[in-house]
């Protein structure tokens, strides 16, 4: 199977899918989710799908209810636009990784492979993890590993790199993992790798700018009382999801008006996060980080 969907039937739910609507699936990924939102759709419902990965494109599914669109989701506005339909009953967004690239070696998403170090969503860009591990500063690779996977020695990490690199150029995932073996705490290399590929990952796909970039056009790009459903997989994209739905901006500094209410674009379906059930996560590892908020746009003007 190209990609398991996580939290399928609570996601689609969240969505609330009117038969003539039209919603957007911001990571079309294998499409699973897609297809559980055409299933729910009726002959004259939209369904608008982004992704700014080939082999997703490639697996689009025959629906000309579907338009699929091979972009990042940062783009948003200017799509739903170009194709006349803004503003939408409801926006998916899974911000997960596919199981698809990580079962690729030569992508280089995984630990458990030698690959190239690429870990390019978009494989037609030019900057990927190589670039970065060989030509970025010792300072850059610090607030990188800072910054992106909250590393404790990501100093001690990033010197070590400079060092490694200046020797021979660091190419594979395993060239990689050997260059740092001696920054990696004892009997922690199964966490502490993990953490270093997704810092790298962050920065080769601008993850966090494009995610608030995305977030911020929800507000406009959503109907008054449409759903905002994401899910999000580790602690960074979603505190800045959790401090959007709640306040309207990435800090979570909550601005009141006249009378006392919040200001914010947004009202909280769920006050905690949604995460995955037993039954999921016996049949789908992947899915145990994930975490799922659902808002509705509301008019707070």
């Amino acid at each position: 199977m190209y990609h398991n969907p996580v939290l399928l039937k609570e996601s689609i739910n969240g969505l609330l899918i009117q038969q003539a609507g039209i919603y957007v699936d911001a990571t079309y990924g294998g499409g699973g989710h897609s297809k559980e939102i055409l299933s729910r759709l009726g002959e004259n419902g939209t369904l608008l799908a982004f992704d700014q990965d080939d082999d997703a494109i490639n697996n689009k599914v025959d629906d000309e209810r579907l338009i699929l669109i091979n972009q990042n989701f940062r783009y948003l506005k200017n799509f739903l636009k170009l194709y006349n339909t803004y503003p939408v009953d409801g926006i998916l967004a899974d911000l997960g990784i596919s199981s698809h690239q990580i079962d690729i070696p030569e992508r280089g998403f995984s630990t458990r492979f030698d690959g190239e170090l690429d870990l390019r969503m978009n494989q037609n860009q030019l900057k990927s993890a190589k670039e970065v591990i060989n030509t970025y500063s010792e300072t850059e690779l610090k607030l990188i590993f800072q910054n992106y996977g909250e590393i404790s020695n990501s100093g001690k990490l990033a010197k070590t790199i400079v060092e490694q690199r200046e020797k021979e150029a660091i190419l594979t995932t395993v060239q990689l993992k050997k260059a740092i073996s001696s920054c990696i705490p004892a009997n922690f290399e199964h966490k502490y790798l993990p953490v270093v590929f997704q810092a790298l990952r962050i920065e080769v796909n601008e993850e966090l700018e494009s995610l608030k970039e995305f977030l911020l056009q929800t507000t406009q790009a959503l109907k008054i009382g449409g759903r905002l459903v994401i899910i999000s997989y580790h602690s960074l994209e979603d505190r800045l999801v959790k401090n959007f739905i709640k306040s309207g901006n990435f800090e979570g500094e909550v601005e009141k008006d006249f009378f006392g209410n919040i200001k914010t674009p947004f009202k909280q379906i769920s006050k905690k996060p949604i995460t995955p059930d037993e039954n999921e996560l016996k049949s789908n590892n992947r899915s145990r980080s994930a975490k799922m908020r659902i808002a509705e746009r509301i008019n707070n003007e």
